[in-house]
């Protein structure tokens, strides 16, 4: 009865601070501005059985993903398994199941083995990825410190998870041949605690036991404080995903109505909020949505791999971009809750994101394309580029003159329209 009040308690305190950091994350998310992304539920809803369930697009890369898929499934589907040990803690028995469900049941705890076994060689072939190899990916200017740490903890925390499991099994086993008889993987690992007494085999299984569950309760709590939140906001993220071709640019209200009202005196304007600001300069500023890109974000470089202007040598690196913008809510988010007077100090743009990153964009989409989870790095890089050149009317020379030529022209070239077909005449000699 003890255990039973202590498993209850532990139970109560973990959900609760789980409980405060994911409301605290969703206001985060909805300080973003107002966007509808309600249109169209049943291909959102196929979008995310294809990507966040299916993973579709993280085979793209095969030795990663597989890898990846092995470890996801092992997290989705041995999960399924803390349902009895939430069972078993609160009644005080032990495997709940086994006698409910019959074979199914060890059929599903033998495939669990195998998973677990697969998820911890996938967690250690990561590790050497990340830490031996060092693909390039990984060692970008931004994955330095905490990333880089952050990345290794949850590697570490899926192996001793995975291995609780295992070690659990084994010295339940030994403990009850019934159980034993039923089990293949574990008991080919049984010599490790053959020898010891029965004393030390119990004491084994509930420590393996409790591990296994605090394990869990403090992954649950790691969670909102990692890259790993995607694990969860995939699922979210790729359901209110664009459903627009790549390369769509959403045109600002506020523009929009100025055009319309100079080509037709009789429009009526479409109701914009008070004070717009043209295009974002911090986090307030963008939709709702990008901010909870910026919390899925998992920061695998995949983007940046493929960015053309990385790849050249300059400064911009998408993945950077969602980890500032993350950055950057958390501090706003901190700030707002202490009232603090320097709430506005900071800002996304120059204090996190410098102007120099979002010129050498070339808004080719390969980041967007890329993202196995549609996470839109170019839709901020857009909008503080938007506030840049129309609020603060900073561009370079070039894109400047370009702009007075579309506005004096219609076209980029400094020649007046009625010339632009010149091109087709003949040359003659």
């Amino acid at each position: 009865m003890v255990a039973q009040i202590i498993f209850i308690i532990i139970t109560g305190i973990a959900v609760y601070l789980f409980y405060k950091q994911a409301i605290k994350i969703k206001r985060n998310i909805f300080l973003g501005k107002k966007e509808n992304l309600n249109d169209n539920p049943k291909a959102r809803f196929k979008k995310m059985l294809l990507l966040a369930f299916g993973q579709s697009k993280i085979l793209n890369k095969p030795i990663s993903g597989i890898l990846h898929v092995v470890v996801y499934a092992g997290f989705i589907l041995i999960n399924i398994e803390v349902i009895e040990i939430l069972i078993d803690g609160f009644l005080g028995t032990s495997r709940f199941f086994s006698d409910k469900l019959g074979s199914i049941y060890w059929i599903a705890i033998n495939f669990f083995e195998f998973l677990a076994v697969g998820v911890i060689l996938s967690c250690v072939i990561f590790l050497i990825r990340r830490n031996i190899i060092k693909i390039k990916r990984f060692t970008n200017s931004e994955l330095t410190g905490w990333p880089k740490k952050d990345a290794n903890i949850i590697l570490y925390i899926e192996i001793a998870l995975m291995s609780a499991l295992m070690i659990l099994n084994i010295s339940d086993g030994l403990l009850h041949p019934e159980i034993q008889n039923h089990l293949y993987l574990s008991t080919k690992f049984n010599s490790i605690f053959k020898s010891l007494p029965i004393e030390s085999l119990s004491i084994i299984a509930n420590t393996a036991w409790w591990f296994h569950l605090i394990g869990i309760y403090a992954f649950l709590n790691y969670l909102p404080k990692s890259k790993h939140l995607h694990i969860i906001l995939a699922f979210p993220n790729t359901y209110y995903s664009s459903l627009n071709k790549l390369g769509y640019l959403n045109n600002m209200t506020s523009v929009t109505n100025e055009v319309k009202a100079m080509l037709d005196p009789s429009f009526i304007p479409i109701a914009t909020e008070d004070n717009v600001k043209f295009g974002a300069q911090d986090v307030t500023d963008l939709s709702w949505k990008s901010l909870l890109d910026a919390y899925t974000c998992t920061e695998c470089g995949r983007c940046t791999s493929v960015c053309p202007a990385n790849i050249t040598g300059k400064k911009l690196s998408p993945r950077k971009i969602m980890m500032d913008t993350r950055d950057r809510i958390e501090e706003y988010s901190n700030l707002l809750d202490l009232n603090a007077p320097n709430l506005h100090e900071n800002t996304l743009l120059d204090n996190y994101i410098i102007k120099e990153e979002l010129l050498a964009c070339t808004t080719c989409n390969a980041c967007t394309n890329e993202c196995p989870i549609n996470i839109d790095p170019l839709k901020i890089i857009i909008e503080l580029r938007r506030f840049t050149i129309m609020e603060k009317s900073e561009m370079p020379n070039e894109w400047a003159m370009m702009s007075n030529n579309i506005e004096n022209n219609g076209a980029p070239w400094q020649f007046p329209a009625s010339e632009r077909g010149n091109w087709t005449t003949k040359i003659k000699d």
